[in-house]
């Protein structure tokens, strides 16, 4: 008798640890899903505006969602009309989740895009309409001309929560992505970036990283880092995902770290320990921003 008690019970924790595994890995494959489908059909636009369109539809009065994802002193010092604060950071995003609107485009802007970029792909993944402002407050909306019509310094607040859900698996994914922040802030890797300089250290002293180049193949084969390898950003590039190691780190450019903000949030949502390189490769748009602006050796 006691024998079978035994082998009951050993047949009962068995059952259980299956029903956890079978539940972990069903988590796993909802935020998996969500992500490979985003990268499977992104859109025509990339999930951004360019900062002229969005001015001009600003100043037009049109109805639009904006959040600026900027930290609170400089957003009072003056922001798009309209436009809510919720800076990033680990806790102010994922609170507001539930506040968000899910019949309306989310446009979203920081400082350069880069960590708007990150937002935007995460709201994406849990069903939001989410585009970026191209180059963000700094390098964007600043640069067009008549913008301070688009601007106010009166805050705004969210109106409260709304009737949409997000799959619970995805949101506790997404709320472990920004707690993760507060674990890289005194880090080479604050913001899930790394600076130019920072790279050009860690190259030279042979660190355990893969550079990833998301530019086009053409233009990786006209000058790219050296020791990089090239998934082409568009539609399909997630089935190169699991090509990718998942013992080292990853460092993302594209070419003024817009999307390479995109495709970081779904490698790390995957589970890669992935970041983007601050500016990416650099173009004239994002001056001195980015590999080659800062005179970094490019190879062929």
């Amino acid at each position: 008798m006691k024998k079978r008690r035994i082998l009951l019970s050993m047949a009962l924790v068995v059952m259980a640890l299956l029903v956890v595994s079978t539940s972990v890995f069903a988590a796993a494959d909802v935020v998996e899903d969500a992500v490979n489908d985003y990268f499977a059909n992104l859109p025509s636009d990339n999930a951004m505006i360019g900062q002229e369109a969005f001015v001009e539809q600003v100043k037009a009065g049109e109805d639009l969602f904006v959040l600026d994802i900027r930290q609170p002193d400089v957003y009072n010092e003056g922001h798009i009309k309209g436009a809510v604060n919720i800076p990033w950071g680990p806790e102010a995003i994922p609170a507001a989740l539930d506040m968000l609107p899910a019949d309306k485009t989310i446009y979203v802007y920081c400082y350069t895009a880069q960590t708007a970029n990150q937002t935007v792909a995460l709201l994406n993944f849990a069903g939001f309409e989410a585009k970026s402002v191209k180059f963000g407050w700094d390098l964007g909306i600043t640069r067009v001309d008549g913008y301070e019509e688009a601007v106010e310094t009166e805050a705004n607040e969210l109106a409260g929560t709304t009737d949409y859900e997000i799959k619970a698996d995805i949101k506790t994914a997404i709320e472990d992505y920004y707690a993760g922040l507060a674990d890289v802030s005194d880090t080479m890797y604050k913001n899930y970036k790394i600076s130019e300089d920072m790279l050009k250290m860690a190259i030279d002293s042979d660190a355990d990283m893969m550079v990833v180049s998301i530019r086009q193949s053409g233009a990786f084969a006209e000058g790219h880092i050296e020791g990089a390898v090239n998934i082409p950003w568009g539609a399909g590039m997630e089935q190169y995902f699991g090509q990718l190691p998942q013992d080292q780190k990853l460092v993302v450019y594209c070419y003024t770290g817009q999307t390479a903000g995109q495709a970081v949030a779904g490698l790390r949502m995957l589970g890669y320990d992935a970041v983007s390189l601050n500016g990416g490769m650099g173009t004239p748009a994002n001056e001195p921003h980015g590999w080659s602006n800062k005179g970094y050796e490019v190879v062929k």
